[in-house]
């Protein structure tokens, strides 16, 4: 069986609500395209006999304001990580507008503590950011946190083993290409404020995608033992 599932990682949509940088700026999205988006998956899915998920990383106001709205018109659900240290904070999703989204019935999952590179964390820097992280947005939301998504993609063998250690049913990165749709490790596509619905999307839905990223995941098996 070939990998066949597109998973979109979307980190704000709209203006700002607090000042970025020009590197987070990029990876903004209008309200207008995201909403466009959104409107096409499902005929992108019967077209080319894939699923699309559609993620949300940093916890930003915009998933609550625009993410959330239009994923429930399109009778979607989403999966939105959330950094524990900007819960509650300017710009940022309260503790609310989090259970909010757990009740509409999509996933709230672990972004880690301060978006920072795991692989530079020392024993301390590990308790925080998987599992004091993750305590808090359990505390937070009444639910069990069962899925991580990595800061920046950044990861090396030894974060990839203390997620498995750690308890993770399911890892997002931001490695690109389709997913087996049970895979522990997800690679993920971030498109950012270029981004066209009309044209950007079905490209990575070919035959050729599925061949490539199927390959890719044994690779992966092989070097990260994962």
């Amino acid at each position: 069986m070939l990998a066949h599932t597109q998973v979109l990682t979307f980190h704000g949509i709209g203006d700002p609500a607090v000042p970025v940088t020009p590197a987070e700026r990029n990876y903004y999205v209008t309200v207008e395209t995201f909403r466009r988006a959104i409107a096409r998956l499902s005929d992108l899915e019967r077209q080319h006999g894939v699923s699309i998920e559609v993620t949300f990383d940093d916890g930003n106001l915009s998933d609550i304001a625009t993410g959330l709205p239009a994923l429930t018109d399109a009778g979607r659900i989403g999966r939105f990580f959330v950094l524990a240290g900007r819960i509650d904070t300017e710009g940022f999703l309260s503790a609310g507008q989090m259970r909010e989204i757990a009740a509409a019935g999509s996933v709230i999952g672990s972004h880690g503590h301060d978006h920072v590179d795991w692989r530079n964390l020392d024993e301390a820097g590990f308790q925080r950011e998987f599992y004091d992280a993750r305590k808090k947005i359990e505390d937070t939301v009444g639910l069990p946190v069962t899925e991580a998504a990595i800061p920046f993609g950044a990861f090396d063998r030894n974060v990839l083993h203390r997620l498995k250690d750690a308890g993770y049913s399911r890892i997002y990165t931001s490695t690109p290409g389709l997913a087996y749709g049970s895979s522990w490790f997800c690679p993920r596509w971030s498109p950012t404020a270029s981004f066209d619905p009309d044209t950007d999307i079905a490209p990575r839905l070919s035959m050729k995608q599925k061949l490539k990223s199927s390959l890719y995941s044994l690779a992966r098996r092989g070097r990260y033992r994962i």
